[in-house]
This record gives C-alpha cells, sequence and structure tokens, in this order.
C-alpha cells in the first residue's frame, strides 16, 4: 500500500537524520515527509538536501512555529491530495523507533487508527522518571474516564491511519495543537465508528535536542479534554463525518 511517513520538525537538525535513516532501512518502500516549521538551526535546509538526493523523502515548508497539530494537517493534506494509502505520524527525536514501524503497518490497513502504544501489554517506556510515566498513565486514564473511549494510549504520537479515515473527518475543524491533537484525532475516529488497534511498541526518550513538552501543552490537555467531558455527559460534543 502507497505509504507515507510524516515528521514534523523544529530545531531537530541532530536527530532528524538518524530518524530519516531509520526509516529508510526498516520500511525502505515507504516515502517521507519532513514537515519543517521555519527551524532556524537548518533543519529545512538538511530536508531539502536529503530530497534532492533521495526519491523517497520529500519536504515541505512552513512559515513558523504553530504546533503539531497544525503542521499534521498540513502534512494529511499533502499525502491526501498525492493518493496515499496509508499515513503514518512520526517524531523526528528517536523516541519512535524505526524498527517498531513495520510492526504498525503488519495489518496491511485492516484497522482505521493503529497506535504504537506504550502502555499495553508489551509496551514499554526507556529513560523516562516516574513523574513522566505518572504524568502520562494518569493522563490516559483520565481521557478513557472524560470521553468513554477504550484506548490505553490515546496521547502517543506514533500512529497509522487509513487514508480513507483521514478523508472521512472534518480535518479543517480540529483545532487542538500539541499533545491534545492526538487525544482529539483518537476521539474523532472513535465517535464516526473507526476501529482502533493497538500495538506494543518501545518509546525511547530523546537523547538529542530539546523536548518540546511545556506546561501550555498540557493545560491545553486538561482543558480541552476536561470541556469535551463536559459536553459528552449533556449530549452535546459530537463529531460528524466529512461531507464527501
Amino acid at each position: 500500500m502507497k505509504t507515507l511517513v510524516i515528521i514534523p520538525t523544529y530545531n531537530e537538525i541532530e536527530s532528524l537524520p538518524r530518524q530519516v535513516d531509520g526509516v529508510r532501512s526498516y520500511a525502505p518502500d515507504v516515502d517521507i515527509l519532513v514537515v519543517d516549521d521555519n527551524s532556524p538551526d537548518g533543519t529545512g535546509e538538511w530536508a531539502d538536501d536529503r530530497a534532492a538526493s533521495d526519491g523517497h523523502v520529500f519536504a515541505l515548508h512552513r512559515p513558523g512555529k504553530q504546533g503539531l497539530g497544525v503542521a499534521y494537517r498540513a502534512g494529511f493534506a499533502w499525502a491526501l491530495e498525492r493518493d496515499y494509502e496509508l499515513v503514518i505520524e512520526m517524531d523526528a527525536d528517536g523516541s519512535h523507533r524505526a524498527e517498531d514501524l513495520p510492526r504498525l503497518l503488519e495489518d496491511k490497513g485492516a484497522h482505521d487508527l493503529v497506535i504504537g502504544s506504550r502502555w499495553v501489554r508489551g509496551g514499554s517506556v526507556v529513560n523516562w522518571p516516574l513523574n513522566r510515566k505518572l504524568l502520562s498513565t494518569g493522563a490516559n486514564r483520565y481521557v478513557r474516564l472524560a470521553l468513554g473511549i477504550h484506548v490505553a494510549d490515546a496521547t502517543a504520537g506514533f500512529r497509522v491511519y487509513r487514508a480513507d479515515m483521514l478523508r472521512r473527518l472534518a480535518l479543517d475543524e480540529v483545532e487542538s495543537h500539541g499533545y491534545c491533537f492526538q487525544i482529539d484525532m483518537s476521539w474523532r475516529v472513535a465517535q464516526i465508528g473507526g476501529t482502533i488497534h493497538e500495538v506494543p511498541i518501545t518509546f525511547v526518550e530523546r537523547d538529542l535536542g530539546a523536548s518540546k513538552m511545556s506546561g501550555d501543552i498540557i493545560r491545553e490537555a486538561l482543558t480541552k479534554v476536561t470541556w469535551w467531558g463536559m459536553q459528552r455527559l449533556v449530549g452535546r460534543r459530537t463529531t460528524k463525518a466529512a461531507r464527501p
């Protein structure tokens, strides 16, 4: 199946080359789209150079840093315009291991959304302190309680979408930015009856570059999930499929 890996970047010049090499090694038939938000460290220029020498690598440049969700939406649009059948989200920093990518692709598009999960049996995290583990597991428990979705790792960013599912979603209505974007997308897929499958992965804390996690990202997720949960309780929050 025609497959695209989307890698959003902002100042990832140290880690991006290693991640692109890993994907090309473990999944040599897939294409890679680097979506760069005008990184001042030269990440975008590196992506252009790699694209010029590798027919499986492409670069999409954006005017500035606008958040993870906006970058992925741009990547989704790029993929759908070019008739890709599977669209993959993957971080640039190496926390999503390229060797786990074939496992996410094993079902050959049998599910609308496949999530590389840290919190199902067989999943794990490496080099995370206890407080980070508690934050992630606690956040996912709250998501399940507030939104009523049966996903162990709704905040995970290593995932595969069927392009047909992305076309069914009203992506222009998705306004979430940080890790809340992953929760938002998981819920939207579940609400229109999409199938979600979780595959265990090993998540490795980055060893190059700086983490993008911040208080604003956490607050956005907490605020929006709480609001969506309240709307769900009164029957007002629903997701409709996009018009054909």
